[in-house]
């Protein structure tokens, strides 16, 4: 398939971007700083875009199957970035025909899983008043999804760490895996590519965790 990768340079997103060339992915990486993405080779495209400029980003996905978004902020003080940049991307793909988009979100923005315990509902709780600014940002790219014509996947993980990737994880469409608090980002990579040919994720929230 043909791929357009944006947040590329963060934790995940150079995941997905490894992960689907070593699949036999055809990769467009969208950077602000390509210096700032290692790698390189024919199926490698890294591609530097204005993400607050429709026309470039429109370049950046003309022509693709499927567009993966990693994009996230870097720290509190971006809260509100994730949902206008979304709305970017959503607007090039459809005046460019491109249906088929997948975003990462987070736990605390979707339900809660089937029979939580205290000590989970107790740290979503923590959690959702320490950042939220942030998950009403994913909250708002959420709700600016649901009215598309795209078929969106949200990927909404926990905490996310850097571990090695393992392929053994669990997913709830509609829901969240009980007990899930921690995921590697190579997991959540490797979930993303394997639901963008899987109908059954397609207009649906996914929770994922070990």
């Amino acid at each position: 398939m043909k791929l357009t990768v944006f947040g590329a340079t963060g934790g995940t997103g150079r995941e997905v971007v490894r992960q689907a060339l070593d699949a036999g992915h055809h990769v467009t990486a969208v950077v602000r700083d390509p210096a700032r993405l290692p790698g390189s080779g024919e199926r490698l495209e890294v591609v530097r875009a204005d993400m607050d400029d429709l026309a470039s980003v429109r370049t950046a996905v003309a022509g693709r199957d499927a567009v993966l978004s990693a994009l996230g902020p870097r720290r509190r003080a971006d809260a509100g970035v994730v949902a206008r940049l979304t709305r970017t991307v959503v607007g090039a793909m459809e005046a460019e025909g491109v249906r088929r988009v997948l975003v990462v979100s987070a736990m605390p923005v979707g339900p809660r899983a089937e029979g939580e315990g205290l000590l989970d509902r107790g740290v979503r709780g923590v959690i959702s008043t320490v950042f939220k600014e942030v998950y009403a940002d994913l909250r708002v790219m959420e709700d600016d999804l649901a009215r598309t014509a795209t078929e969106w996947t949200v990927v909404r993980p926990p905490r996310l760490q850097d571990r090695p990737l393992t392929g053994r994880y669990r997913t709830v469409v509609g829901g969240f895996p009980a007990k899930g608090r921690f995921l590697g980002r190579a997991e959540v990579a490797h979930a993303m590519l394997a639901m963008t040919g899987d109908p059954g994720t397609v207009r649906q929230g996914v929770g994922i965790a070990y």
